[in-house]
């Protein structure tokens, strides 16, 4: 029988738990495995992986995917994650739309749909939510038995801080328990957490960050973010606002980083020579034009972005920083090409396996795939350095 997973109980549940985890996630990460390559990836007896298969299997969220045959002895069953034994729900709250997702269990996108709001207060915006789940569940026959959870992505910072001016346009969220809300509204296990760290995990799920433990994602959105992904999970601090790069001042001027590199920066760059900019097409195409007011816009962000790189390279040491977001892919090509990155770094060395800069592939909606990514991600992922 399905059943959401939880950790509570002995010592020897929450191992057992750990490792069903782990060999969830070492399959999804292979695609296809036989017993004895989990077990030596994993450090598990035999015996040991056959039972938690056969619990895997018996729950739905492994198929049997033929056998493999290679030296001596019997053919090798293969594994693999049965698509349709778990989906999780992800949401991106936006000031002007919320958009959802839902993912099967194999990370794939099987819905994806926009709604513009006019309003943003939480009853609005609770309300397109449960009607956005309803239609996903409606168009997946089987999902609703087999949901895993839903994660909630939110503008931040979270919580009182002492960052002035920082304008989400959701102020009627302020002293919203959010996670408590959508947690009711769907009755469903909820993770909250901001865009940046959603879409790092998107990319680690089904992006440029398949196969990499530690590394760094800035996001545009109307501002900056930095997700932040060490041993395989997030760093998100102790109130969830790790990563909050935007708000950090940039040397000998009086403003911070986003304030020269975001897309609202280059927003209200073209406004000021009379130009529109507020959707994504509309700078794809400027770009494409090689519009002199955005090619002078990029020239002094391609500067903004190597301050921001240097700081996190020195701070974190990622294998690789990965740029995504609400931007053009040609814009986010043209600054991985022309980003002058500093030599004074941990990450300048010779036997790095990644590029220091690079696109991410999860696209537009990476926020948006990266909310339920959360949930996967939690269902696929032990939280330990190695299974027990």
């Amino acid at each position: 029988m399905f059943q959401r997973a939880s950790q509570k109980g002995s010592n020897a549940e929450r191992s057992r738990h750990r490792n069903r985890q782990a060999v969830l996630g070492q399959i999804h990460r292979s695609g296809t495995m036989g017993r004895a390559e989990i077990g030596r990836a994993l450090s598990l007896s035999t015996q040991a992986v056959s039972n938690i298969i056969a619990e895997l299997s018996d729950d739905g969220l492994l198929v049997e995917r033929g056998q493999l045959t290679s030296g001596r002895g019997l053919p090798a069953r293969q594994y693999a994650l049965n698509p349709k034994g778990g989906y999780a729900f992800g949401i991106e709250v936006r000031p002007d739309a919320v958009f959802a997702a839902l993912l099967n269990m194999a990370g794939e996108p099987v819905m994806t749909k926009r709604v513009a709001l006019k309003k943003n207060d939480p009853k609005t915006v609770v309300f397109q939510i449960k009607s956005l789940y309803h239609e996903a569940l409606a168009d997946e026959a089987g999902a609703k038995a087999r949901m895993l959870g839903a994660g909630i992505v939110m503008p931040g910072p979270f919580g009182p801080t002492g960052i002035k001016g920082h304008g989400t346009d959701l102020d009627e969220w302020r002293d919203v328990d959010a996670n408590t809300l959508f947690s009711r509204a769907l009755a469903l296990p909820v993770e909250v957490s901001n865009d940046a760290n959603a879409a790092a995990m998107a990319e680690r799920l089904n992006g440029a960050a398949q196969g990499i433990s530690n590394y760094a994602y800035l996001y545009f959105g109307a501002g900056l973010g930095l997700g932040l992904v060490s041993g395989g999970n997030l760093i998100q601090g102790a109130f969830g606002n790790a990563g909050e790069i935007g708000h950090i001042p940039m040397p000998a001027k009086a403003r911070n980083l986003e304030s020269a590199l975001s897309r609202l920066s280059l927003q209200r760059h073209l406004q000021n020579v009379g130009k529109k900019g507020e959707d994504i097409d509309t700078l794809a195409a400027l770009f494409a034009e090689k519009d002199k007011d955005l090619m002078n816009w990029l020239a002094s962000a391609t500067d903004a972005l190597a301050y921001a790189i240097s700081i996190v390279e020195n701070l974190f040491d990622p294998e690789t920083v990965i740029l995504g977001g609400a931007m053009p892919d040609a814009i986010l090509d043209h600054f991985v090409t022309n980003t002058a990155l500093a030599d004074q770094s941990v990450s300048h060395r010779p036997d790095s396996m990644h590029p220091r800069l690079q696109r991410g592939a999860s696209g537009r909606m990476t926020a948006t795939l990266g909310a339920a990514a959360l949930v996967l991600h939690r269902t696929l992922s032990p939280h330990i350095a190695h299974a027990h």
